[in-house]
């Protein structure tokens, strides 16, 4: 019984790697970049499209609330920073932890702004994307969401650690 399974099984394998050459895998053939004798091969440069003006504005306004969230979590960091270390040594459900769990909550909620602008940038990159790829005239401008995205990241990031510095000072349930 066994021996038919393995014979049935040794059949499939060897069906899968059966092939009848019309497939339309690539060409393993040497590529002009490998023998291109060590000089570098460059993609051209695309030209920047004009600048969209209402995609820039778009762009500004929410970079701005990005940064008006991180002003808000920042006036807001020493009052969490406060709690959490009188609430160090705390036991857990005490008064003292349950007030440090609340200033971290309302410091977290805090960064909404920021959180927002970040994902309507990354919204607004992918939807330039799709454009791009769809030769859309309306595709110009992906590098200054890029350069944006980028920006907002660098401000949720330093939120992130802020925030997990200060629930790591507390004794966890």
């Amino acid at each position: 019984m066994k021996l038919r399974a393995y014979i049935q099984m040794l059949a499939l394998f060897l069906a899968g790697c059966a092939s009848n050459g019309s497939g339309s895998y690539p060409s393993l053939a040497k590529r002009p970049v490998e023998s291109s004798n060590g000089a570098a091969v460059s993609a051209p440069v695309s030209q920047p499209g004009p600048v969209d003006t209402a995609l820039e504005r778009e762009v500004n306004g929410l970079m701005d609330k990005a940064r008006a969230g991180a002003a808000a979590f920042d006036a807001h960091v020493h009052d969490a920073e406060q709690r959490v270390a009188a609430a160090k040594e705390s036991a857990i459900s005490s008064e003292a932890w349950v007030t440090a769990q609340v200033a971290i909550s309302n410091l977290d909620s805090e960064r909404y702004d920021s959180v927002f602008a970040l994902a309507s940038l990354d919204t607004l990159y992918v939807n330039r994307l799709k454009a791009v790829t769809a030769n859309d005239a309306r595709s110009s401008g992906v590098d200054m969401i890029d350069r944006a995205r980028g920006d907002a990241l660098v401000i949720i990031d330093r939120q992130n650690d802020i925030l997990d510095a200060l629930k790591n000072r507390l004794r966890t349930p």
